[in-house]
């Protein structure tokens, strides 16, 4: 399991294209020197790797999905298994279902635009 000080962020639908907002986000993130760990399509954001399979990650603090609801489902035990605080599920991304299930988990979730929450401070 991989360890951190800061609260890190995992970005599950993460591209390597500069014109999707999840390498936006990415972006940000990184440049804030927050920990992030991507799992998507492509090689790297700003020198972090993309995972294309599952990784373990302790103490994670948020998980900003970029995956549409269908997608997502194959996700749902992996999700739960890394007990994040929270999930954002950003425009295309809400699942009303997998809000439920968070929230009877006790972990809080809400839609919401993760590139938004950086720029205006409220991440």
């Amino acid at each position: 399991m991989l360890n951190s000080k800061n609260k890190p962020t995992l970005i599950l639908g993460a591209s390597e294209k500069p014109n999707r907002i999840s390498f936006q986000a990415a972006s940000q993130l990184i440049d804030r020197g927050e920990e992030v760990f991507l799992i998507g399509r492509g090689k790297e954001v700003n020198g972090v790797r993309i995972n294309k399979g599952l990784i373990d990650i302790e103490n994670l603090d948020t998980i900003s999905l970029y995956l549409n609801a269908q997608r997502q489902r194959e996700y749902y035990d992996y999700i739960f298994g890394l007990n994040p605080k929270r999930v954002i599920f950003n425009p295309g991304a809400e699942n009303a279902e997998l809000m439920e299930l968070l929230t009877k988990g006790g972990i809080l979730s809400e839609n919401a635009c993760t590139l938004v929450l950086l720029t205006i401070g409220s991440y």
